[in-house]
């Protein structure tokens, strides 16, 4: 049964360039299955041009109502959505995010079978697809332009004026840092590609043990994960299933990284009801050693006491002042810099692409041919055809009924 895939256009603004299926990995699917068939909705602001995919042998067209799924990455504005479709975007809906409220209700109206990226998952709930390793290369090379623009040290392009991460590597071979130490946290995606930028500038992995305990002639960095930034209350040992189960026994025990960091790069996964990593009130604190906050994860006015905002690509520093809680100049006195950047992939959309396209068709794509015999969209569908709300998704039904102003 041939099943025909469109590569939809992004209409959100601040515009997005990055796509589901590059070209090349267009030809992939259709390689892999012959019963794929995709059609291209002409846009002028991707990453690949129109052209590239025509010379790849592609449709490219206006109008994709002919199409049964669509793949797109951000949300879908509710008047350009096709009823009776197959679609799949991130909808920021599924944490109840009330500024999606109405296109949730949207894609119920028009009897749309949506997919999120975000619950597109394994039978062990772990997210299958993702842009997250982008997010981390992109954030933990700000944070270090970052520093360099504040320290006078050394001046770096922005990630967005280069053409894809092999540039951006080349950039990074020609500076050197001063002695510091920085903290990244997490042990997903994220965290992997902030490494790989740390690692990249040789700067030196050591112990937990050593990087608390011990001083450095040279930069260093610890990768820290949630079983040592956090503690049991009763002072008992750290359960990883129990503090994700409930994690209501613990408490934050960062307050030691910061007290001998110069830098954090955040790379965590931020769960409901967690501990913050570090409060307000930890900022204030004399021993208080962190002066500038790459926050990746970006959860505003969350477990990361600095991030006031989320800052953009056009201007992603700022000034978090702890004695008044507010925000400052990026550059200015006492204060801890930020760069709490949302949608740092886009920075790097060629790569970024590329790489969400080798797991949409590695995950995704089998499950239309095989009968989704592995469960994976069925688990990822939000909504029916019918106008519904999926059985694992109906906790959303309060949200959605919901009586708004």
């Amino acid at each position: 049964m041939s099943i025909t895939f469109a590569i939809i256009k992004e209409r959100k603004n601040p515009p997005d360039r990055r796509v589901v299926f590059s070209p090349k990995m267009c030809q992939d699917v259709i390689k892999q299955f012959p019963d794929a068939r995709i059609i291209v909705e002409s846009s002028d602001i991707r990453i690949f041009s129109d052209d590239a995919y025509r010379k790849a042998g592609f449709e490219v067209v206006d109008n994709v109502s002919t199409a049964d799924v669509m793949l797109g990455v951000k949300e879908v504005p509710m008047e350009a959505l096709i009823p009776n479709k197959k679609y799949f975007f991130f909808s920021h809906t599924i944490k109840k995010q009330p500024y999606n409220r109405d296109l949730l209700r949207a894609i119920l109206d028009n009897n749309i079978e949506m997919y999120d990226h975000e619950t597109i998952v394994n039978k062990a709930n772990q997210r299958l697809i993702g842009f997250g390793y982008y997010a981390g290369l992109v954030g933990a090379y700000n944070g270090i332009r970052g520093l360099g623009l504040r320290d006078n040290l050394f001046g770096l392009p922005k990630v967005e004026t280069l053409a894809d991460l092999k540039e951006v590597k080349k950039e990074l071979d020609k500076i050197k840092l001063p002695k510091m130490k920085i903290v990244l946290s997490g042990s997903g995606k994220v965290a992997k590609g902030a490494k790989e930028i740390l690692d990249h500038l040789k700067i030196r992995e050591v112990t937990d043990a050593a990087y608390l305990t011990q001083d450095f002639n040279e930069p260093v960095y610890c990768l820290i994960d949630v079983s040592e930034y956090n503690k049991r209350k009763d002072g008992g040992a750290f359960v990883k299933q129990e503090f994700y189960n409930d994690p209501s026994n613990y408490i934050s025990d960062f307050m030691k990284y910061a007290k001998v960091s110069d830098m954090f790069i955040t790379g965590h996964f931020y769960g409901n009801g967690a501990p913050y990593l570090f409060t307000r009130e930890d900022a204030k604190h004399p021993d208080f050693k962190i002066n500038f906050v790459a926050d990746v994860t970006c959860d505003v006015d969350g477990p990361i006491a600095s991030t006031l905002r989320a800052s953009t690509i056009a201007d992603p520093f700022y000034g978090y002042n702890p004695q008044t809680e507010t925000e400052t100049d990026f550059d200015a006195p006492n204060a801890i810099s930020v760069m709490a950047v949302d949608n740092l992939p886009c920075e790097l959309p060629k790569d970024a692409s590329e790489g969400f396209g080798e797991m949409f068709l590695e995950h995704v794509i089998p499950a239309f041919f095989n009968g989704d015999k592995d469960g994976v969209l069925q688990r990822a569908k939000i909504t029916t055809a019918a106008g519904t709300l999926t059985p694992h998704f109906a906790y959303l039904q309060d949200y959605v009924d919901a009586v708004t102003e």
